[in-house]
């Protein structure tokens, strides 16, 4: 890319020189207004549409409002002219350029010789002085104006090799800004337009080569497949890498891995000639309604939630820039070797590419686009519902007439091809779930913080209150014991003092007794000295009288500690108050938990309600046509998805998608390890009916589905669990992602313990089925037999029953064509591995069952193993060769029987056991 813009640059100041004189006529031009013209000699296109940018956003809002049916637009096109290169302006210095571009009046004038031209019209006419801004701004902008209000859009560069396309388209302007190119300025205007809060925007970039799709930006991913939708026709690059662009910066990073790892050459015509097709696929997520409010309602109900919250919706719009490698002829491009091969592969691809835009043109009934992965890949961009743009890039050498005749042919059968635009959107239903969980979530958390808040502050008070009673207590019992010790030391002294006052009293006495027969004079004075003993009795009264005084005083200050202590427990009464409100409020946030528990359980009926009509419409279905239809299908896969899960779910499809929308995956899967044994069967029925779908095998492997279901395989011993979980399983495996997701989880050792523990006919034939769609896997042949998986299908057929042999018949058809498919690459060598486990003894006994589906894919898996000489021997001393005539004379089927007769003609053993068994053939 580097050396094209480098010589596009180059020719253009080396033009600069010898044209400045058309240079400044062509920018008065440019200030004029520019009028569609008529007027061709040679072709009349459908009419020009306007190029005013005005018009162009006129239009954008005429497809928002008809995007529902469909807005009708033709393919625009462009034509940009190259000026001379250094070579051009030394070997045709002494002749005219082959092109005369009219810009104004939009035509291109193409001599065929000095006297005759044809006259050709365009949308657009470019000359070599037109800047990389100006043709942004007339191919580029009105698509990229179109994917950001929801349409899908293409714009393509088509043209002889050396021309300036991946000028044109890829340049990165890294030293000039001016000369960035159409993938750089759209991806500028793309993030400029979005809200990076709620849009997204993401990158794949890709390489055509040889006819295998690479991915640019992961080297090792050298053979990614395409995958068409088989309801709306979109196609879609699963393996492919998708990254996340958040700024300009990491896309030009992007930019530059991917222009490393792509394919060029140097032939005589280009010295970095591009040798593939650089794809660039830009994908844009926008919500069309902005963002909504999220409103809660105060009782915490779930569906006020739903009613109040505003549904967004979601465009999903695509952008796909596509490079395409020059066309060239080998005579002067002088390719040889496995240039000359890359070469070949290239002129293929467009050449499928003009027969379907021929097709498209000329309304044919039939459009080849499965000639080519390129024509696979541009379905939506030729006679689909994107807006396309395409350039054709032209050079004014006489040398390369034919070259430049042949794309300008090209771009006039372009005009002529129509789109049907359309807007591509749906409701946001998983970012609705994912709010309402938020919120679900949200209201739980709020209501346990505050219930432990609560508690919390119950408990806080309580121990408050106790711990005040506890003081009171303790300090009243400590006042207590003070006073009883200080009355009871102060009653001892008293006791003391009293007594020894009693007993001088008492020695008083007897002495006054002693002298009580003296003299009369002596007795005359007794009263005199009683005195002394009647004061001392009035001073014991005294005493005495003070100590009931300091005793009523003790008995008043106990009062007074226990007048304290109701006071103390009266104080309690608010602290209990306000326990007995905190219990209140904790008893309102049970009630608003259990509402909320309440509504989980409404959802979760409604959710066993959906899966019992499911159960009961298959039940019906089962009854009415008993596997009918199963045995004329595809040996390759095509019965993976079983008619009684496809069937069952059809019938409760819109209360399936309704319940899918309110509950939301995650929901759902987490019922799966409920622990009530209804809730679970009735939960992995419902999985089963969603699997049924193509659309959700994907969301339902990301969510973690599929690991659920094999976990359930092992730890649930319900045989009606069993059985359906074993069918969910086989209509994943029909993806080939899944199928190796299954084998790395351990999948069929969980499938051939389930066969091995089984006696329901039907569970076995679920199980069947999902071991039948992964023998169909060439990556995984070897490890699929050395995890039992063969063995599994052939004890399986000790059932008997009708059903089951099928499927098994199927699964060994399937193993033995991917096994015929590997020996014929030579990946393979050695005996079938169908043989080894003694499978074929089996297919000879039942090769000419009854059964239409068992009898069929046994002859299909015959015809393989027998393409095979490693096989032959043991083919024919098992009996399998008469089998072998057989199907080649009587076999209904003209496919299958011709591949006996070609079989049987190729093989030398074959024919020489014939030869000596004296049978013609």
């Amino acid at each position: 890319m580097t050396s094209i813009g480098g010589n596009y640059n180059k020719s253009i100041g080396t033009a600069a020189k010898s044209s400045l004189k058309h240079q400044n006529s062509f920018n008065s031009t440019l200030r004029s207004p520019i009028n569609s013209s008529s007027a061709s000699s040679k072709s009349k296109p459908p009419a020009l549409s306007s190029s005013s940018s005005s018009l162009r956003r006129s239009a954008s809002k005429d497809y928002r409002n008809h995007h529902a049916g469909g807005v009708p637009e033709r393919v625009r096109v462009a034509v940009r002219l190259r000026p001379r290169n250094a070579e051009e302006l030394i070997a045709d210095a002494d002749f005219a350029d082959c092109v005369e571009l009219q810009p104004e009046l939009k035509r291109l004038k193409l001599r065929k010789n000095n006297w005759d031209t044809d006259t050709y019209e365009f949308d657009e006419v470019l000359t070599e002085f037109a800047s990389q801004k100006r043709v942004y701004e007339v191919v580029a902008k009105p698509v990229v104006e179109s994917v950001l209000d929801g349409y899908n859009g293409t714009v393509m560069a088509y043209g002889q090799t050396g021309t300036g396309k991946t000028y044109t388209l890829g340049r990165l302007g890294e030293e000039d800004t001016a000369a960035r190119g159409i993938m750089v300025r759209a991806m500028e205007d793309i993030l400029a337009d979005i809200n990076p809060e709620a849009d997204s925007v993401s990158v794949s970039y890709l390489q055509l080569y040889m006819e295998t799709i690479q991915d640019l930006l992961d080297p090792g991913n050298d053979n990614i497949t395409i995958t068409e939708d088989p309801k709306t026709g979109d196609v879609s690059l699963p393996g492919a890498s998708l990254v996340e662009i958040r700024d300009q910066r990491s896309f030009l990073e992007l930019l530059r891995v991917g222009e490393a790892h792509r394919f060029a050459a140097n032939t005589k015509l280009n010295t970095e000639s591009s040798r593939s097709h650089a794809i660039l696929m830009v994908h844009v997520w926008r919500t069309a309604n902005g963002r909504d409010s999220f409103s809660s309602s105060q009782n915490g109900d779930v569906s006020h939630l739903v009613k109040n919250h505003k549904l967004a919706t979601l465009r999903k719009s695509k952008l796909v820039v596509v490079d395409l490698a020059g066309s060239e002829r080998i005579d002067k491009s002088g390719s040889d070797g496995h240039t000359l091969e890359e070469a070949k592969s290239i002129n293929l691809s467009l050449s499928a590419l003009g027969k379907c835009i021929n097709a498209l043109a000329e309304n044919s009934p039939h459009i080849p686009v499965r000639d080519s992965k390129l024509t696979r890949l541009l379905r939506d961009s030729f006679g689909g519902t994107a807006r396309t743009s395409l350039i054709i890039t032209i050079g004014p050498s006489p040398r390369h007439r034919g070259e430049t005749a042949s794309t300008i042919l090209f771009g006039q059968r372009a005009m002529k091809v129509e789109n049907m635009l359309k807007i591509k959107e749906e409701f946001d239903y998983k970012s609705l779930s994912r709010k309402l969980g938020i919120q679900l979530d949200k209201l739980m958390a709020d209501s346990e913080r505050q219930q432990k808040v609560f508690l919390d502050r119950i408990e806080q008070i309580s121990k408050e209150a106790q711990e005040g009673i506890a003081e009171a207590e303790e300090k009243y019992a400590d006042a207590l014991d003070k006073e009883r010790l200080k009355y009871q030391e102060e009653y001892l002294e008293s006791m003391e003092k009293l007594e020894e006052q009693w007993l001088i009293n008492q020695k008083r006495q007897e002495s006054v007794a002693t002298t009580s027969g003296r003299k009369d004079d002596y007795s005359n004075k007794t009263p005199t000295r009683e005195v002394p003993g009647i004061e001392e009795v009035a001073e014991l009264k005294k005493l005495l009288q003070n100590e009931k005084l300091m005793r009523q005083a003790a008995e008043d200050e106990v009062k007074n500690l226990r007048s304290q202590l109701v006071q103390s427990k009266r104080s309690e009464g608010p602290a209990n108050a306000e326990i007995l409100k905190l219990n209140n409020a904790l008893e309102d946030e049970m009630h608003e938990r259990e509402k909320l528990e309440r509504e989980i359980e409404m959802l979760q009926s409604q959710l066993l309600q959906l899966s019992f009509e499911a159960d009961e419409s298959r039940k019906k279905l089962d009854k009415g046509s008993p596997g009918a239809g199963r045995g004329d299908l595809d040996p390759q896969g095509s019965q993976g998805v079983h008619p009684q899960l496809r069937d069952a779910g059809n019938g409760d499809e819109p209360s399936i998608a309704k319940l899918f929308e309110q509950v939301g995956l995650h929901k759902i899967l987490s019922l799966l390890e409920a622990d009530d044994a209804d809730v679970r069967i009735h939960a992995v029925k419902v999985v089963a009916n969603l699997a049924a779908e193509e659309t959700n095998q994907e969301k339902i492997v990301e969510a973690g589905g599929l690991t659920s279901l094999l976990m359930l395989l092992q730890s649930s011993d319900d045989e009606t669990i069993h059985r359906v979980a074993a069918g969910a399983i086989a209509n994943l495996a029909m993806n080939e992602t899944n199928q190796e997701l299954i084998m790395a989880e351990g999948g069929i050792s969980l499938l051939s313990m389930t066969a091995a523990n089984a006696a329901d006919p039907q569970t076995l034939r679920m199980v069947a089925g999902a071991i039948a769609n992964l023998c169909g896997n060439d990556k995984l042949q070897t490890k699929l037999r050395g995890e039992g998986g063969i063995k599994a299908l052939l004890g399986m057929v000790r059932c008997g029953h009708p059903d089951v042999l099928a499927q098994v018949a199927r699964g060994i058809a399937n193993f033995a064509k991917c096994e015929s498919r590997a020996s014929s690459q030579g990946t393979k060598s050695g005996r079938s591995l169908l043989i080894e486990d003694g499978v074929l003894t089996w297919i000879v006994q039942n090769a000419n069952n009854e059964a239409s589906p068992i009898r069929r894919h046994i002859e299909l898996a015959l015809c393989h193993l027998a393409q095979h000489e490693v096989n032959a021997k043991d083919m024919i001393s098992g009996g399998a060769l008469w089998e072998l005539v057989r199907i080649s004379r009587d076999c209904s089927r003209e496919d299958i029987r011709t591949l006996a007769q070609r079989t049987l003609t190729s093989s030398p053993s074959f024919l020489a056991e014939l030869r000596r068994l004296r049978i013609d053939y």
